[in-house]
């Protein structure tokens, strides 16, 4: 369970890390954007993203 976990995260930065490498302008523009965000729209945002990461872990480990 935890190597899986150790695992899902040490991707999670690798792919954070590859889209700054890739396209730095781009992720300054979005951080911006985020910036401008208001916590309710943050809120749904992340919302979102939780719920898409935790049914695409449920599909693959099922």
């Amino acid at each position: 369970m935890w190597t899986i976990l150790i695992a899902g995260v040490g991707v999670a930065i690798a792919l954070e890390g590859a889209a700054y490498a890739l396209a730095p302008g781009a992720m300054k523009g979005m951080i911006a954007r985020i910036g401008e965000m208001s916590p309710d729209q943050l809120r749904l945002a992340g919302l979102t993203a939780l719920c898409l990461g935790v049914g695409l872990v449920w599909l693959v480990l099922r």
